[in-house]
């Protein structure tokens, strides 16, 4: 399970309409959204490249015709990239600085006048632990991430009377997308310097994007909540 279905399923235990934005992977969406609503539960998906500023309006007005205004989002679209800094092209840059980073921007900026105009709401933005510390051969990736944190903590300071702005920096997560770019043993070895001995399950991630996003964190703003095992990175 990635960190996007996981974040679905928490939210929808707490009894939220939650709308599944997608790009790429529709047929685990659509089945997500299939699973959830036999459930009982309220899940609609809908198909956005969240690094485009028309389709970002056009997923948005939808919501407001189906359900009304947002008063929650979570962003966590996201690529990465492994590759030293000088060997990285300009359009590699380009893409991941679009989806990991822009598409924060597109989407904060239009959920918030709803928010503001509801006098609440809740934003969470998935960062990484790459977006604290940097990391080697992760540049571009580690700089986007560390954007959004800059961004969050501003948001707060702008808006933090009405809507909370803060992020997840997570350590290493099991997820397809990891398991892609390494191989078993260098997972393990991974594995092996976290105090806690393992890698994170995207439902642990997800545990606390729940908690931010809850009435029970209304004082919690501008934060970055590292859910890392306590792993200390050179």
């Amino acid at each position: 399970m990635g960190i996007g279905a996981a974040i679905t399923k928490a939210l929808t235990g707490e009894k939220n309409r939650v709308i599944i934005n997608y790009l790429t992977s529709e047929p685990q969406a659509l089945s997500l959204e299939r699973e959830l609503n036999w459930k009982g539960f309220e899940a609609y998906c809908l198909k956005a490249d969240v690094s485009q500023a028309a389709q970002v309006e056009n997923m948005f007005a939808h919501i407001e015709r189906k359900w009304g205004m947002v008063d929650g989002l979570i962003n966590n679209a996201g690529i990465s990239l492994r590759k030293l800094f000088i060997d990285t092209e300009d359009k590699e840059w380009d893409e991941i600085i679009n989806v990991n980073l822009k598409s924060v921007f597109l989407c904060c900026k239009r959920a918030l006048p709803g928010m503001l105009q509801k006098g609440w709401g809740r934003i969470v933005n998935v960062s990484s632990v790459w977006g604290l510390r940097g990391g080697s051969c992760e540049s571009v990736y580690a700089a986007t991430k560390g954007g959004i944190i800059a961004l969050s903590k501003s948001l707060a300071a702008e808006y933090g009377r009405a809507v909370t702005v803060n992020c997840i920096a997570p350590g290493a997560v099991l997820t397809a997308m990891l398991e892609k770019e390494l191989l078993p043993e260098e997972i393990t070895d991974l594995a092996a310097n976290i105090p806690s001995g393992r890698l994170a399950y995207p439902e642990e991630i997800a545990a606390a994007c729940a908690f931010l996003m809850s009435e029970a964190a209304g004082y919690v703003n501008g934060q970055v909540l590292t859910v890392d095992g306590g792993w200390k990175l050179s």
